[in-house]
């Protein structure tokens, strides 16, 4: 019988419900499968979840706990009965002017130790920055009796100062109380300043503000006083500078940031010209130097991410920065690529950039200052402004000016003269040193003319030949280490001034040369790392000498050529901030950066800070900097 075929879609569709037969168990596991991975995957999430919320409630209650016992401990109370009292100091008269004289402290009788401390040579440091605290790092307890006089009772991470003028940081995290540092070697702290000093009796004027508003003076006696009361900022002549700020204290800052918020906060009333307006927003910065560059950094910045959101529109496009330096260039200090890619961001920031201009006057509502055109004649200019900083260079203060008049040979006119050792000039052997900004190291070798050619003419003939002379530069590299450089290459010198080719110098010769020598050698610039390995370089000594007079059962002071050797600078790198980015000049190594380089900078100053309670701080002002902004209030 003949079957007739089946049409071909029938057969089509039967071999598709066959497979799909066969491939039903395998859909169906494949489905199982991926339910079964999701709900897996959703389980482990809710498991770690649960893992991280009961770690993060045990670690908070932890912590919760910690304080709780912390403050039961902390808050207890303490009694002081029955405290020792020692005989007033005051009622002792002495000195050229019959002032009262401290020679016990308050606190010199609270304890053993402290009875112990006063009768170790006494210590008198002046001033409170750098040079200071870089001395009390490197002492000892039991070293010496130590007192710290200065008219601020803390210590400033002056640095970032330009940072604390625009709330970028607050001044709270800059500051460390000079009782807590001193406190680990059992110091004492007088807030005054320091006016006078008697080297013949060893007494230091101190004069302080007493409740009444008034002024009291008296003596502190020392047996080594070291002088750490830094500089003020030089004027070169210039009027007007009372209109302007400075910025070395904390309460620069402060003045600075009001100024800066006042300008903003009129700069929007609606009352304002236009002409006001453009003149209460022109910052005018006088100094090109890194304090003058971070400075309009920072303002820059701050006009960037805070006043282009929190202020109309038209006070951030009114405002106009200007800086205005003397030199060629700006960071002159700084290598050459530095100051060129610096002057490149600030044109393309908008930052004027005025250079090889000087400030004429300063009123209060404008700036002079002088150029030369290209016949070379002198053109004067004129920026309206509210705003000026004035960062130029250092002058002595007071204090130090009134040491150096009391010396002989003190002729340096910014400065405190000392030598190798760091000990001041004409000042009583071993008893005085000077440190930071108020001092520098002398670079005169002619000074030492005489001395230098009795030790090498061995002969005694006024000649000195190439072994004296070799002898010569031995003794100059002792007794000014910073111009070992420039006596490096003692044979090529020697030949040079030979004029007659006898292997040897006239005295007249020897005399010239040395003169020549000494132009060369620059001074060490005044920042806070010179001042710090100053102080850093005094403590050592000192700590070494007290030892030494303690093994020797006080029998004579050693002297500091047999203690340590003449203090040599090592140079560990410029850093400057330029909104947003940072400079790093290393030497023969330096490089600029964007905001890695920032971090870095950051990183950096925040590893110096003397203590981890500022470091604490200043972590907290840049994490709130960069999540909520700067505080705008106006203290």
């Amino acid at each position: 019988m003949l079957f007739a075929p089946r049409p071909l879609c029938t057969r089509a569709l039967g071999r598709a419900c066959h497979q799909n037969a066969l491939l039903l168990p395998f859909t169906r596991h494949v489905r199982y499968a991926t339910t079964n991975s999701a709900a897996s995957k959703a389980v482990r999430c809710a498991r770690f979840t649960g893992y991280f919320a009961l770690s993060s409630a045990f670690g908070l209650f932890a912590l919760g706990t910690g304080i709780f016992i912390h403050d039961a401990f902390t808050y207890s109370d303490q009694h002081a009965e029955r405290v020792p009292r020692a005989p007033l100091a005051l009622m002792e008269l002495g000195g050229p002017k019959g002032l009262p004289v401290v020679r016990v402290q308050v606190d010199d009788d609270d304890d053993e130790e402290n009875k112990k401390l006063a009768e170790k040579p006494r210590l008198v440091i002046v001033g409170g920055g750098w040079g200071a605290m870089g001395v009390l790092e490197k002492l000892s307890p039991g070293d010496y009796h130590v007192t710290v006089v200065s008219a601020e009772t803390y210590t400033t991470f002056t640095p970032l100062l330009p940072s604390a003028a625009v709330g970028t940081v607050q001044v709270r995290s800059l500051i460390e109380p000079i009782r807590k540092i001193i406190a680990r070697v059992r110091g004492h702290f007088v807030q005054g300043k320091a006016i006078d000093v008697v080297f013949s009796e060893q007494l230091l004027e101190v004069e302080a503000t007493n409740p009444d508003g008034g002024r009291d003076h008296f003596y502190v006696p020392y047996d080594k006083l070291i002088i750490a009361v830094g500089s003020t900022s030089s004027t070169h002549g210039v009027p007007g500078l009372e209109h302007c700020f400075q910025l070395k204290t904390i309460g620069d800052a402060q003045a600075i940031r009001r100024r800066i918020m006042d300008n903003f906060e009129v700069a929007s009333l609606p009352t304002t010209s236009p002409e006001e307006r453009r003149r209460l927003l022109s910052f005018v910065v006088c100094g090109g130097g890194p304090t003058g560059v971070e400075t309009a950094a920072e303002i820059y910045d701050f006009c960037q991410e805070d006043i282009m959101n929190y202020y109309p529109k038209i006070c951030r496009e009114e405002v106009s920065i200007h800086v205005v330096q003397s030199r060629e260039h700006i960071l002159n200090t700084y290598s050459a690529a530095i100051s060129n890619a610096l002057e490149d961001k600030f044109s393309r920031d908008g930052v004027d950039l005025i250079t090889s201009a000087r400030v004429g006057a300063v009123n209060p509502n404008y700036v002079i200052y002088t150029t030369r055109d290209s016949e070379g004649k002198t053109v004067q200019h004129t920026i309206p402004t509210n705003f000026v900083l004035w960062s130029t260079g250092i002058a002595m203060n007071p204090f130090t000016e009134r040491v150096t008049s009391l010396l002989p040979n003190q002729v340096h006119k910014k400065a405190i003269e000392v030598d190798a050792q760091l000990r001041v000039k004409g000042a009583p052997l071993g008893t005085v040193y000077a440190v930071g900004d108020c001092a520098t190291i002398e670079t005169s070798i002619v000074s030492h003319f005489m001395d230098l050619v009795e030790d090498a003419d061995r002969d005694k003939n006024g000649k000195i030949d190439y072994e004296e002379w070799e002898i010569m530069v031995a003794r100059i590299k002792q007794r000014i280490p910073m111009a070992e450089d420039h006596v490096a290459k003692a044979r090529e010198l020697f030949e040079l001034y030979d004029k007659d080719a006898d292997n040897s110098l006239s005295l007249n010769e020897v005399a010239q040369l040395l003169e020549e020598i000494g132009k060369k050698i620059t001074s060490l610039p005044a920042t806070a790392q010179v001042a710090a390995q100053q102080g850093k370089y005094i403590g050592k000594k000192l700590h070494k000498i007290a030892r030494r007079y303690h093994l020797d059962q006080g029998s004579s002071q050693p002297l500091d050529e047999s203690i340590s050797r003449p203090f040599r600078y090592f140079h560990l790198g410029s850093l400057a901030y330029i909104g947003t980015a940072a400079v790093f000049d290393m030497g023969s190594f330096s490089f600029m950066g964007g905001l890695a380089a920032m971090y870095a900078w950051r990183s950096v100053y925040w590893n110096e800070q003397v203590s981890s309670r500022t470091r604490a701080l200043l972590m907290i002002d840049w994490i709130i900097r960069g999540l909520w902004g700067r505080d705008l209030s106006r203290l």
